[in-house]
């Protein structure tokens, strides 16, 4: 049985690999889907996180990923053993995206129907609005919390200096605050999630979950030049990944994999969660077999050599 997390101090505990939902209702249609948290769940990975404007970046309404999720826990009738992160702010409502209190409300509301639960795990702030002060935003989403409809609350890309003033803000106002954060975090973008960062969260009792675990494929080693890529859904994500930076990754990845008998998605994974400070990293498969392929990743352990390997490489100027 995997051992859950406790993400920061949430109250929260999650799975030590988190369900990348966004593939959800995009390129896995409703029963691919069914049959990909079906797998995880049998994994003991019952965490998911998921956006209200996932499938919208695609052309779609938005919402299409927490119906999915929605209409999955209903016909499993799992819901009290799932633990479901959405965010909102990106999604357009009523004409308006971003953090004003009416755009919280409203987007919550919406995100529980879709979902057909009555309470969201942990709810994310998608991004930061600075046009809305810090106080309404806490209020706003301390108003859910004390409601019952959310039980914990996130922030997804914010800089260190803002989750910090609006950590500040909510003790001093007397609001629930931030309990987690979500950063791009991988080995191609640990620059933008630094140690000093971490650290931050370790002392503030922050959890941390990290998408794009594996750089939206790249880190997979499937792709290893820009033609590889050609007719992908997520071409428009990678091209800046080759570089010398991409090089110097996927070599170390090689290595490592060919000393543990991994596969370069399980090394990059691995090194993830042998980072310290990160929670769990999120990732997402379009398959079962994807699933099945993630999991070893969970007791890949690293010596000291290769985690200081893959940092070097991770560390490589782009």
């Amino acid at each position: 049985m995997i051992e859950k997390r406790a993400l920061g101090a949430t109250g929260l505990s999650v799975s030590p690999l988190v369900v990348g939902g966004n593939v959800f209702g995009w390129t896995a249609d409703e029963a691919t889907s069914f049959a990909i948290l079906d797998a995880f769940a049998a994994a003991g990975i019952t965490t998911i996180d998921t956006a209200d404007v996932y499938s919208a970046f695609a052309g779609k309404a938005g919402g299409e990923s927490e119906t999915v999720i929605g209409a999955w826990m209903k016909a499993r009738g799992n819901r009290d053993r799932i633990q479901v992160a959405t965010k909102v702010g990106l999604l357009p409502i009523d004409g308006r995206k971003g953090l004003d209190p009416a755009v919280i409300a409203a987007g919550v509301e919406a995100s529980l129907r879709r979902l057909q639960t009555d309470y969201i795990d942990l709810e994310y702030a998608h991004v930061d609005d600075e046009t809305v002060p810090q106080e309404a935003v806490a209020e706003a989403f301390d108003r859910l919390v004390k409601a019952g409809k959310v039980r914990a609350i996130g922030a997804s890309n914010f800089p260190q200096e803002r989750l910090a003033s609006a950590l500040d803000v909510a003790a001093r106002e007397g609001f629930v605050g931030y309990g987690a954060i979500q950063p791009n975090f991988n080995l191609m973008t640990a620059d933008r999630f630094p140690a000093a960062y971490r650290q931050f969260c370790l002392d503030r009792g922050i959890g941390v979950l990290s998408y794009y675990a594996l750089a939206g494929g790249f880190l997979t080693g499937k792709y290893r030049k820009p033609e590889d890529m050609k007719g992908g859904a997520r071409a428009q994500w990678l091209g800046d990944h080759f570089s010398p930076r991409g090089d110097a990754v996927l070599a170390a990845l090689d290595q490592v994999a060919a000393e543990t008998g991994a596969t370069v998605a399980q090394v990059a994974i691995a090194w993830i969660l042998a980072t310290p400070g990160i929670t769990a990293p999120i990732a997402s498969a379009t398959s079962v077999a994807q699933v099945e392929s993630l999991l070893p990743a969970l007791t890949l352990t690293l010596s000291a050599g290769q985690k200081a390997a893959l940092d070097a490489a991770a560390a490589t100027p782009v």
